[in-house]
């Protein structure tokens, strides 16, 4: 009897049919992430067994997430790291011919099941997950027939589930020609099925083409940034750096925030001055500069960061955060971010601000302004900041700060 055979796994009694109802998302997202390191932790030792049970896994994907709710895209996400993390235990694992085709056909036939293309990245790298040339030279005749004849039909609106997975076969088969004459009866250019063609001209050795034929995927409802992100590979590729990160440097750059995403390029062009590459992204969003704070201060220029938060709004919190971080290694600066979060306070800036936020800018900023010895002239300050031009957001500051120093109240009361 096989180890496949007598191996017990746990994830399949949690991936039944209809597993999963209506508002089963974090629990779904959660096993998934179980399944995840129950078969890499097989990997280590046993590939081959590892291998049939992301195979299995995928196989149970759709039926039994079907019924959850994935309008959030939490769940959409998670299996797409699911199968980033799983695809590559099966394409390395070292399967025999016979077992691996028996994989590709029952992922083959989960996708044809799978009823919101979960499954896509799967048809993405179909020519790896072959195996071998002679299995994506295979699927690739298989395939070919039908979307030819889909691309080549003048009735517009057909499509392909198998489409990726014949480009990316014909792309390991090293059939590039055949490959870029099949994309050409595409008569939308769609950079999810071109950006086979870009490496199929890489492969050639025309970078030049690629070049060109990714910037000609541009259009309506494509996405700029990884194309620019193809773009800017080949020119680092063929060592054109400054040209890179002229033409594509800062549009390509990647991140959930500002500060990811000066990384990102910094990291992609280690030549360039960090200062002049902040400069450059700051100029990108105009109207924006006191979201790249975090940035200048990492770098250390505060004298940038503080006018940076003073030009747009800034995260209150997040001055908070550097005026208490820098009190003892740059006061003046971490006295200067804990003023600047109390002015955006008062204007009404920040994201679900209590009280305590209040006075935590306020404290930082006498914490400051003790070791300064300026302590009267903040407190001056301060005072004239909140009790000026009377606003909503000035009365909430001014009440919170009441138990802290001596203030004006709401309307024409008594000072505290």
């Amino acid at each position: 009897m096989t180890k496949t055979a007598t191996h017990k796994w746990i994830f399949p009694a949690r991936f039944r049919a209809g597993a999963y109802g209506w508002k089963s998302s974090k629990l779904a997202c959660q096993r998934l992430r179980e399944a995840v390191s129950e078969i890499k932790k097989v990997a280590k030792k046993e590939p081959d067994l590892a291998a049939e049970g992301a195979v299995r896994l995928i196989e149970k994907l759709w039926p039994a997430l079907e019924h959850v709710d994935s309008s959030s895209g939490a769940l959409g996400s998670a299996v797409n790291k699911v199968l980033d993390q799983l695809l590559p235990v099966i394409i390395n694992a070292p399967a025999d011919p016979n077992t691996r085709q028996k994989w590709l056909e029952r992922l083959w036939q989960a996708m044809e099941d799978d009823g919101v293309d979960y499954l896509g990245p799967v048809g993405d790298r179909w020519g790896e997950v072959c195996g071998s040339v002679e299995s994506a030279n295979q699927w690739a005749e298989e395939l070919m027939p039908t979307l030819r004849s889909c691309w080549a039909d003048p009735n517009p609106g057909n499509y392909f589930h198998g489409a990726t997975a014949c480009l990316s076969c014909l792309l390991v088969a090293e059939r590039y020609q055949d490959l870029l004459d099949l994309l050409a009866l595409d008569r939308k250019p769609f950079w999810h099925y071109r950006r086979y063609g870009v490496e199929a001209l890489l492969s050639m050795g025309k970078k030049s083409e690629a070049l060109q034929y990714a910037e000609g995927s541009r259009g309506l409802n494509q996405p700029d940034s990884a194309i620019d992100q193809a773009c800017e590979e080949i020119l680092i590729s063929s060592g054109l750096h400054d040209e890179a990160y002229r033409r594509y440097g800062l549009r390509a750059a990647q991140g959930n925030w500002y500060l990811a995403q000066f990384r990102a390029v910094a990291k992609r062009y280690p030549m360039k001055d960090a200062s002049a590459i902040l400069a450059d992204l700051i100029a990108t969003t105009p109207g924006d500069e006191g979201k790249w704070f975090a940035t200048a201060k990492e770098l250390e220029l505060y004298v940038l960061a503080l006018g940076l938060a003073n030009r747009s709004p800034c995260d209150p919190k997040t001055l908070t955060r550097a005026a208490r971080d820098n009190l003892d290694s740059a006061p003046e600066f971490a006295l200067g971010s804990a003023l600047t979060a109390l002015r955006w306070l008062s204007e009404g800036w920040g994201y679900e601000v209590t009280n305590v936020d209040v006075m935590e800018a306020y404290d930082r900023a006498m914490d400051a302004a003790t070791r300064l010895n300026k302590a009267d002239d903040v407190t001056g300050q301060i005072r004239q900041l909140v009790e000026a031009n009377d606003n909503g957001a000035r009365q909430f500051v001014r009440q919170a700060l009441q138990g802290r120093m001596r203030v004006g109240s709401d309307d024409n009361g008594p000072e505290t």
